[in-house]
């Protein structure tokens, strides 16, 4: 067997471990509540969280997410962060509410969607799964590509943030990203959300990535960490109905 073909199952492997690993009884809080529905969303709703990435100086951020259009054509949302180096604003479009048009994947780039990525699917019920392969162009990279993104519901758990307590419910999302090259594989991550009805949100993101370099059987594989970021919600301002 190949290098190449030996890491493709390494990776497959990892991914299936993964997904196991999402049904674990102790990710799976309360599955006995009732589901999640879908949100009203409303123009000057506001979500602020606090960010930080990496182990050692990680860098810490302010990141404002408010909803400036909202009609039966769709939702905009604009997207701020400011803190250390980060000074950037982008926008998200939504066909629906959790259906992304336009936004982002795993850190701060803007990609088009061909078909409509299903960040939730609503109602949130646990145990519901799904799985899309969907073609995108990413804005940042000037490059089209396919990703994968696959998530778990979990069960209802009570998250305290700097915002207060709520009582969220568990996402695990597993993604293959579109970013390999001739010296690297695609980036995966593997993500925790906490979705909390009372704001129509996410209230905690924990997010883990990492990608392995190319490399023959002398060279060895090096596994390099991408991303390790924890956003909480800080505070919620419900926008004017």
């Amino acid at each position: 067997m190949s290098i190449r073909a030996l890491i493709s199952t390494m990776l497959a492997a990892v991914a299936s471990l993964l997904v196991i690993g999402c049904t674990t009884t102790d990710e799976r809080g309360d599955v006995s509540g009732h589901v999640a529905a879908a949100p009203t969303p409303v123009v000057g709703a506001r979500w602020t969280y606090r960010g930080r990435e990496g182990f050692r100086s990680p860098l810490i951020w302010e990141e404002t997410h408010e909803v400036t259009a909202a009609s039966a054509a769709g939702v905009t949302v604009r997207v701020t962060a400011k803190g250390g180096w980060l000074d950037i604003q982008r926008q998200e479009t939504f066909v629906a509410p959790g259906m992304v048009h336009t936004g982002a994947l795993m850190d701060i780039e803007t990609r088009r969607f061909a078909m409509p990525l299903e960040r939730y699917r609503f109602p949130l019920a646990p145990g519901a799964t799904w799985n899309q392969w969907v073609d995108n162009y990413n804005e940042t990279t000037k490059r089209e590509g396919r990703i994968n993104r696959y998530v778990r519901v979990g069960g209802w758990e009570k998250v305290s943030t700097p915002a207060g307590e709520f009582d969220a419910i568990r996402m695990r999302v597993l993604m293959r990203l579109d970013d390999d090259e001739f010296w690297r594989y695609p980036t995966t991550c593997n993500y925790v959300i906490w979705y909390a009805p009372a704001v129509g949100a996410a209230v905690r993101e924990e997010k883990e990535a990492e990608y392995l370099e190319r490399g023959d059987a002398l060279d060895g594989i090096g596994t390099i960490r991408a991303q390790h970021t924890v956003l909480e919600l800080v505070s919620y301002t419900p926008g004017r109905s």
